[in-house]
């Protein structure tokens, strides 16, 4: 259904992609893991033309794309065929959560305005924010500012949704409610790739599992191969400082849990 073959993206003299491949079916999650400045980010931004390839080729269905000489038509052909969710949310602090979702419908789409709103709402209310329609950014948490990011993406009804580390923004106790409405859109046949450190999505959803360091990709297999059985030592390195990390961020949510209930008592 979607295969990127070849891409490569410098900045100056930075090689950030070095010639990635990979292919997914529709329905699979694959996940990209990897340390900071290891191009996973910037794989998604080539595939939906944030940013310009310097090489590479894509083919999404029956669409086929060089990646460094697209033209604008065949830009917005395909992310007509695409949903995208930010980091840092993207959402217009002036706009509701339903006039958020349903301005990529009426502005890009040219949906008319009735079916954008029945279907933002639609998209809004799977992601469970039915009674959040007119609610702005500002007094929404950041799980559910990440929700109405991932709810616009549902609502253009794409081929594939790209996360671009949807929970790194988020405090760790809201981390939990974005991973569950992901996990229901897996269980749903959405395909996606998602970018995230987060291990136990990775495992318990991921069809495939790519680890990229230095701009290539270091090894990649199901999650049981990755995470029981890696094969290349810089893998293991890797998974074992995320291990250590995960560990000590569930003591400090835990030691806080244990102050939020002696405030209570007292």
């Amino acid at each position: 259904m979607i295969a990127v073959k070849g891409i490569k993206k410098s900045f100056g003299s930075n090689h950030v992609l070095k010639g990635i491949d990979l292919s997914l079916e529709k329905g699979d999650v694959v996940v990209i893991l990897g340390p900071s400045g290891s191009g996973k980010t910037t794989i998604l931004r080539c595939i939906n033309f944030l940013e310009r390839a310097d090489e590479g080729q894509l083919t999404i269905g029956d669409m086929q794309l060089d990646l460094s000489r697209a033209s604008s038509r065949d830009i917005l052909k395909l992310r007509k065929r695409t949903g995208f969710v930010f980091q840092n949310y993207a959402l217009f602090a002036n706009k509701t959560a339903l006039q958020n979702v349903m301005l990529g419908l009426t502005a890009a789409r040219r949906v008319p305005r009735a079916e954008a709103e029945q279907r933002a709402k639609a998209a809004l209310d799977k992601v469970g924010l039915s009674e959040k329609y007119d609610f702005y950014p500002s007094q929404l948490s950041g799980g559910q500012q990440q929700r109405v990011g991932i709810a616009r993406a549902v609502a253009l009804n794409p081929d594939v949704i790209l996360f671009d580390e949807p929970t790194s923004a988020l405090d760790p106790e809201l981390i939990g409610e974005v991973l569950n409405v992901m996990k229901q859109l897996a269980k749903e046949g959405m395909t996606m790739i998602v970018v995230t450190h987060e291990m136990s999505f990775a495992r318990d959803v991921a069809s495939n599992v790519i680890f990229m360091d230095g701009g290539v990709i270091v090894e990649q297999g199901t999650p049981e191969e990755i995470f029981d059985n890696p094969k290349e030592e810089r893998t293991k390195q890797f998974l074992k400082r995320i291990l250590l990390e995960d560990e000590a961020e569930t003591e400090i949510a835990l030691a806080r849990e244990k102050v939020r209930e002696a405030q209570q008592i007292d």
